[in-house]
């Protein structure tokens, strides 16, 4: 039941936010939630599109300017000054050169790396009522439309953290089932293992999930593959609630129903229950469903993702 993972994960970073001063005023947004928290699973690779592209450090204040669908990014005080299009093939060569990343981490309200709520100004100085996102971001996520990005800021929030390291994890799975060799068999384990977590997380997409891989021998292996994984990626977006959770648990616990005492079926349900309402976090049933593991092995629960998507020492369920 341990999370089946790479060692450190490779994920980009906005280079702010390891600790380097590279804004433009020559400071940083040093986050130790990534570099030490995250950092113990990941592999930080930074990029800083600002300095990439030329500019210097510190330097003249960029913001976004225009239709906050397809912003400009030109200077604070010389509106002459246009890195729009830099910063987008930055973007591309990132992409390129780094097929490797299995996410990325994003800073926060930044004209180059902000991934939405940007704020946008109209040509005439004033705000624009609509936000949008910075054009490296904007790019790279149209470039990369699977991989999981997300902002410093949100992973602040244990749901979307724990959603996001889940992502990555699947992620990088799929990246090696892909290198050892794409096979029927392969990926009808790989949609086998990851069912209940599918299941948690948006129940109309999860439904969609196994046809598609009905009647492999008469479709296009790798298509099929690659359609799957999107509808995975696109299903997994979705943040968990406690409905669904609570959904995938008593999915989880009914293949006990015919080994365990009526007292541990009670106990085990009460905790779904309590799970639930609130009133405790989603770990307590998951170490219960566990523990009967333990106690009644059952070799295709041992191997759902559900269970541990993630080390268990980063405890993203504790707060969830």
């Amino acid at each position: 039941m341990q999370a089946d993972i790479p060692q450190r994960i490779p994920v980009g970073i906005s280079q702010c936010l390891t600790g380097a001063p590279v804004r433009f005023n020559a400071s940083h947004k040093h986050s130790r939630l990534c570099t030490e928290q995250l950092g113990s699973l990941f592999e930080l690779t930074p990029f800083c599109p600002e300095v990439a592209i030329g500019m210097s450090t510190p330097r003249a204040p960029i913001r976004l300017v225009g239709d906050p669908k397809a912003p400009s990014v030109v200077g604070t005080k010389d509106t002459r000054v246009d890195v729009t299009l830099p910063l987008q093939h930055y973007a591309e060569q990132v992409s390129q050169a780094n097929p490797q990343l299995c996410g990325f981490i994003l800073m926060q309200k930044s004209p180059s790396c902000g991934m939405e709520r940007v704020k946008v100004y109209r040509d005439n100085g004033h705000p624009a009522d609509a936000t949008g996102s910075g054009a490296f971001a904007a790019r790279l996520m149209a470039r990369n439309p699977l991989l999981p990005v997300e902002e410093e800021g949100r992973l602040h929030d244990p749901v979307l953290c724990e959603n996001f390291v889940t992502r990555v994890i699947v992620y990088a799975q799929w990246q090696a089932l892909q290198r050892d060799g794409l096979s029927a068999a392969a990926l009808l384990r790989f949609h086998a293992r990851h069912k209940y977590l599918a299941m948690a997380h948006h129940q109309g997409l999860y439904r969609e999930l196994g046809p598609m891989l009905a009647n492999l021998r008469q479709q296009d292996l790798q298509a099929t593959a690659t359609a799957y994984f999107a509808r995975l990626m696109q299903c997994l977006k979705t943040p968990a609630q406690r409905g669904g959770h609570s959904n995938a648990l008593q999915h989880l616990a009914g293949h006990f129903k015919h080994v365990l005492k009526p007292q541990e079926k009670q106990e085990l349900s009460a905790l779904i229950d309590d799970y639930r309402r609130g009133t405790i976090p989603l770990v307590v049933p998951i170490t219960l469903l566990k523990h009967h593991l333990l106690n009644h092995p059952d070799g295709y629960l041992v191997e759902q993702a559900y269970l541990q998507p993630h080390p268990a020492e980063l405890s993203l369920r504790n707060a969830i």
